[in-house]
C-alpha cells in the first residue's frame, strides 16, 4: 500500500553555525507543506552528504515531492549528497558553489602553499577553520553535479563567493540568480529577511 501523502515537504539545510530550528522561519512561506530542518552531525562533504542523502530518501518515501532550501555551505553539502533525482525544486541562499576556489583563496590569505598543506595534512588558520589537504583533495576529486531546477539569492557584498563565481555557476546549471545589492553572505537584517521572503514567494508561484 502506498502511504505517501500528496503534499510536498520542504527540507532545510543550514549553514555553518546555523541550526535546523531556522526552518521555522520558512513555515509561513509554505503553509500547505511540511517544513523540516535537518540537524546534521558532521561537517565534511563526504559525511554530511551521506546524512542529507539518507534524510531525503526517508522523506521521499513519505511525500509526493520534495523542495530543498539550503543556506551557505548547506548548499554545497546538498550538492554532494546525490539527491538530484529526489528533489523537485531548490532554493539556494548565499550558496558556496565553488569550494575549491574558497579553499585556495583561504590558503592564499594564510600564505600556505599546496606543498606545505600536503606535507602537514592540516594547518590551523587565522579565520578559525583548519585547512585540510584531505578536504581539498575530496573537493577536486568530486566536482559538483547538480541538475535540480534552482533559484539562487545572492548578496552583492558576499565575502565568500564572488559575483563572477556565482554567475558562472548559475549559467552552467541554468539556475536563476537574484542579487540583492546590500546583501551580505549572512542574511539577517529585517530588510534582508523581508527581501528573502518576498523572493521565495515570487519564485514559488
Amino acid at each position: 500500500m502506498n502511504h505517501k501523502v500528496m503534499k510536498s515537504a520542504v527540507i532545510y539545510i543550514h549553514g555553518k553555525s546555523g541550526s535546523a530550528s531556522e526552518s521555522e522561519h520558512y513555515k509561513p512561506l509554505f503553509p500547505d507543506d511540511d517544513v523540516i530542518g535537518l540537524k546534521y552531525q558532521t561537517f565534511t562533504p563526504w559525511e554530511t552528504g551521506k546524512e542529507i542523502h539518507h534524510a531525503v530518501i526517508k522523506l521521499k518515501a513519505e511525500y509526493e515531492s520534495l523542495i530543498l532550501i539550503a543556506n551557505s555551505i548547506g548548499a554545497y553539502f546538498s550538492m554532494n549528497a546525490n539527491i538530484d533525482a529526489l528533489i523537485g525544486k531548490a532554493y539556494f541562499i548565499s550558496p558556496i558553489v565553488d569550494m575549491e576556489r574558497l579553499i585556495t583563496d583561504r590558503m592564499a590569505w594564510e600564505n600556505v602553499t599546496e606543498s606545505e598543506l600536503k606535507k602537514q595534512g592540516v594547518i590551523p588558520s587565522a579565520f578559525g577553520e583548519e585547512l585540510s589537504w584531505e578536504y581539498l583533495c575530496y573537493v577536486r576529486e568530486h566536482p559538483v553535479v547538480w541538475s535540480v531546477p534552482t533559484d539562487i539569492l545572492y548578496g552583492r557584498k558576499d565575502a565568500l563567493t564572488s559575483y563572477e563565481t556565482i554567475t558562472a555557476f548559475a549559467e552552467k546549471h541554468r539556475a536563476s540568480l537574484t542579487v540583492i545589492e546590500n546583501g551580505e553572505h549572512w542574511f539577517h537584517t529585517e530588510e534582508q529577511m523581508r527581501y528573502l521572503d518576498n523572493w521565495i514567494r515570487e519564485k514559488s508561484k
